[in-house]
This record gives C-alpha cells, sequence and structure tokens, in this order.
C-alpha cells in the first residue's frame, strides 16, 4: 500500500512546489514507483516535471468533479517511474463549485484510494492556503511534510497549520501525523539562517529531517526546463541535497 504525503505550508514561497518536485523525482531515482498530484491551481509542479499545464486536457480539477476516469488523468512525467496528475488555472475555481456537494472534503481520497497501491509513494502538493483543496489533500494522506525557509518569520503560521492538521485528524482523517518538517533556502553563509534552524528545532516539538536544503540557483533554474534537479543539474548541491531528504523520508517509513 503506497505511502501518501502532502507537502503543505499555508505561507508562499517556502519551496512547498521545489520539494514536491524534488523529493518526487528522487524517489523515482531510487526506484521507487511515484505518482504526484498537482492540487495548486498554479500548476507550478506540473510544469516543473515537464508537462504543458496549459494543453493538458484532463486534470485533477476534472477529476475531482467527476467529469474523468482516473486512468486518462495520469500522466508520464520526464522522468521513468515517475507519474503526475496535472493542475491548470481552472482548480482555481473549483471551491465554489465543490460548495453543495456532499463529502466533497474527501473527493480525491475517493479516486486516489482506488490506484494507491499501485505506487510506492504518492506526493500531494498543496496550495498555500488552509482552503478546501489543502483539505482534500490531507484527508487522502498519511502524513504532512511541512517545508520551512530559512527565513525571520519562519515560525509564523506553522501553529495554525499544526492547529488545522490536528482538526482535520479529529474530525476527517484520524490517521493523519505530521511527516516532519524540512528547512529550505538555507543560506550558510548568514547568521540568520543558522538562527532560524535553532530557534525551530528549540521550539517545535516535532520530527525535524536532518537534510537542509541550501538556495542553490540551479535549483531555481530547473523548473524553467521542465526537469527535476537531479535532471537539469546531477552533481548541484539542490540534487544531493534531496536525494538525501528522500534516503530519509524512505527510512521514516521503514522505522514506524
Amino acid at each position: 500500500m503506497g505511502r501518501i504525503i502532502a507537502v503543505a505550508n499555508q505561507k508562499g514561497g517556502v519551496g512547498k512546489t521545489t520539494t514536491s518536485i524534488n523529493l518526487s523525482a528522487s524517489l523515482a531515482e531510487s526506484g521507487q514507483k511515484v505518482l504526484t498530484i498537482d492540487m495548486d491551481p498554479q500548476g507550478n509542479t506540473t510544469s516543473g516535471l515537464g508537462i504543458d499545464k496549459n494543453r493538458v486536457e484532463n486534470t485533477v480539477y476534472e477529476l475531482i468533479l467527476g467529469e474523468t476516469s482516473l486512468e486518462e488523468c495520469i500522466n508520464s512525467s520526464v522522468m521513468e517511474g515517475l507519474d503526475v496528475i496535472a493542475s491548470n488555472i481552472n482548480l482555481s475555481g473549483a471551491e465554489v463549485e465543490l460548495i453543495a456537494i456532499e463529502n466533497k472534503e474527501f473527493l480525491l481520497k475517493e479516486k486516489i484510494d482506488e490506484i494507491r497501491e499501485k505506487y510506492d509513494y504518492i506526493i500531494i502538493d498543496c496550495p498555500p492556503s488552509l482552503n478546501l483543496l489543502t483539505i482534500n489533500a490531507m484527508t487522502t494522506s498519511d502524513t504532512v511534510l511541512v517545508p520551512i525557509q530559512c527565513e525571520y518569520y519562519a515560525l509564523e503560521g506553522l501553529s495554525q497549520l499544526i492547529h488545522t492538521i490536528d482538526l482535520i485528524r479529529e474530525r476527517l482523517n484520524p490517521k493523519l501525523e505530521i511527516e516532519g518538517v524540512v528547512f529550505t533556502m538555507f543560506d550558510g553563509r548568514t547568521n540568520l539562517s543558522l538562527q532560524v534552524v535553532e530557534n525551530v528545532k528549540e521550539n517545535l516539538d516535532r520530527n525535524i529531517y536532518k537534510t537542509i536544503i541550501p538556495r542553490n540557483v540551479r535549483l531555481a533554474e530547473a523548473p524553467s526546463y521542465g526537469m527535476p534537479i537531479n535532471m537539469y543539474d546531477t552533481r548541484s548541491s539542490g540534487a544531493e541535497a534531496y536525494r538525501l531528504l528522500a534516503e530519509e523520508v524512505i527510512q521514516y517509513q521503514k522505522d514506524k
């Protein structure tokens, strides 16, 4: 049975999409069968894995509205062993359209439960808000991975996210756990990055992954070429970091 991980943080610009793309690719590179689901209407995970978000016909939007089959939504990415359920701007209107639908919090789960046994990992990239799309991702998932940017306001909003996860566990998905926190955009040359890491470790009683994702130009460039970092520049510090994170994620499951 595949393990489903939602990558979530209601703050924008913390590396959710970068982490979704490159963790998925690194897991696939290590021989895992991976499905990445793009739940963000911006569709950046979709394009970052080599799929034209403006031309794809069947997206997660059509899937949750019941307008297409699951099989028709699954696309091959630029990497072997990594499939994608795409997203685009159409998804931005889904929340309004879903208001009157019963069990609207479980629409994604009902679909993904059919295929989770076909994959080792299913990674869901959430939008930068705690809306119905994020709730659907969390009711579908086993765990939530929280990227935190190494900046002054890193902890701001984190308590709200943890409260939301606790509410979803209490009311909608009793098995949901916090997978852990991963630091992103770390700049070892600044005292601020070092202070943020220490501050979060002192104040957060959660699993914190040892791997820290550096601020890396090649990581920033890779999406514009429709490639994960391990294809775009396999020897870059960003590629090495996401490989190490993938190893930790796999080990976390073994230790459970």
